[in-house]
């Protein structure tokens, strides 16, 4: 038998999978570019630059993701809707990654167990979208298919997919991964050094009062823990074990994925090598269809997002094809329902999964599932809503004898008025503000940090 073939995983036909073995499937949220040799080069300059991470990085994060299925770790993933080639500069990554760290150390106190952090990051340059074609003024162009695909600005010429965009959106990828990890290798998320994190305005227009003084009291309880565990050991904690970090994005895209997935050495099979998590969308997850065939054949970690339509007969054969083999940490379902039918759905499912003898890692979303327009059409989000849907399926894990294992969710560090509510009390007049987003709403800085405590402290209770 061929060592290489033996490896690698068999399609229901027999047919052994490659990296291009999507190409034979239906491929929704295909993308028409206008010229097939200008891709061709793309994805060939692409399956030669180095990968964008490693495959001991994605090791690393599956062994914590397994433990976060047995309810020992609890995963933080969060970051932009869209990310844009413009917003690629130090103060808003920075920014971006000193939010999660804040929300990780509120959860880390909270929850008493490691916080994998996964930031939708240095990659998530790709969005799907409801219709293929967006209308304005008598004017009809394709849809902003975020950076990766084209431009925001609706002409003719920007609109236009362009291959190249993916080299463009690997640079960018390239560029921002290298300054978090110039920032974690300096110290930058070391638990010992949290005033690091401060964003300027944590104690003017950020958090109120109360909820400073509590993230305050939480920072030194922690600081605390750490200073007895050093003199009971003897010796400094090693900051490594504080700060790992990983990349996420949907892979919507498969001739940007499949060009970035490799083989490499002392390994069995392939990576992904554009990030540590890709993962399926709502959208794009039928079981026969392109992302499925290329998702079931990478070696890394995988997410899937469901919807309210997500039925415990379709995940049980999903599951089956992603993961044959009931790998621990392989399986992140990420569950996007609604908060009026997070009850009718989720347990269903849980069960289903369970049968099958799987253990994957659950992950709630209360961002997706929870969008409204209002009546100028600009979209938003509730934060009740979105708090509703996050307690529920803390609820029903509970009743359930299963543990919630993270969340998900569209956030920014910066001052956006995006989504309605919260301690922040952002109205429907306000949106027009400072909404920045090009396709999703996001919660904004204190938005976010008031989701952390309220994880925080229902979880403290279970």
């Amino acid at each position: 038998m061929n060592p290489i073939t033996s490896s690698l995983p068999e399609s229901q036909t027999g047919d052994v999978w490659t990296p291009q073995t999507w190409k034979q499937k239906p491929l929704q949220q295909a993308v028409a570019y206008p010229d097939n040799g200008a891709l061709e080069q793309a994805t060939a300059h692409l399956s030669s630059l180095p990968p964008l991470v490693t495959s001991w990085e994605i090791e690393r994060l599956r062994d914590q993701l397994a433990e976060a299925a047995e309810g020992r770790r609890f995963v933080l993933q969060g970051g932009d809707c869209a990310e844009t080639f413009s917003e690629c500069s130090p103060e808003y990554i920075t920014n971006k990654l000193k939010i999660l760290l804040q929300m990780s150390l509120v959860l880390t106190d909270g929850l008493k167990r490691p916080i994998v952090r996964v930031g939708r990051m240095a990659g998530q340059y790709a969005k799907p979208r409801s219709k293929a074609m967006e209308s304005h003024g008598g004017k009809e162009l394709p849809s902003y298919f975020g950076d990766l695909i084209n431009s925001a600005a609706f002409t003719e010429e920007s609109r236009r997919p362009d291959p190249r965009r993916m080299i463009d959106a690997y640079q960018h990828s390239a560029m921002t991964l290298n300054f978090i990890r110039a920032l974690v290798d300096g110290g930058f998320a070391d638990l010992h050094h949290p005033e690091y994190w401060d964003l300027g305005f944590l104690g003017k227009a950020g958090l109120v009062p109360e909820r400073r003084a509590e993230y305050l009291r939480r920072v030194e309880a922690l600081g605390n823990a750490i200073d007895v565990m050093e003199v009971i050991a003897g010796r400094k904690i090693d900051r490594v074990s504080l700060m790992e970090f990983y990349t996420s994005h949907e892979g919507l895209s498969l001739h940007y994925e499949s060009a970035l997935t490799r083989r490499v050495p002392r390994r069995p099979g392939y990576y992904d090598l554009a990030c540590h998590l890709p993962w399926i969308g709502e959208r794009t997850r039928q079981v026969e269809g392109a992302h499925v065939e290329f998702f079931r054949g990478i070696r890394n970690p995988i997410g899937v997002k469901l919807g309210p339509k997500a039925t415990p007969r379709e995940l049980m054969r999903l599951v089956s094809i992603l993961d044959p083999d009931k790998e621990p940490g392989r399986l992140v379902l990420i569950g996007r329902f609604g908060a009026g039918k997070v009850r009718q759905v989720l347990p269903g499912l849980v069960a289903a999964t369970a049968q099958t003898g799987r253990h994957p890692v659950w992950i709630c979303d209360p961002m997706h599932a929870n969008t409204v327009s209002t009546k100028s059409g600009k979209k938003t989000r509730h934060f009740d809503l979105v708090m509703e849907e996050l307690l529920e399926s803390i609820d029903i894990h509970e009743e359930l004898g299963t543990s919630l294992g993270g969340v998900h969710f569209e956030l920014t560090a910066e001052n956006v008025t995006e989504c309605l509510g919260g301690a922040s009390g952002v109205s429907e007049k306000d949106l027009d503000q400072r909404y920045h987003s090009f396709c999703d709403p996001r919660l904004n800085y204190e938005q976010a940090m008031e989701i952390a405590f309220a994880i925080a402290h229902r979880m403290e209770a279970v």
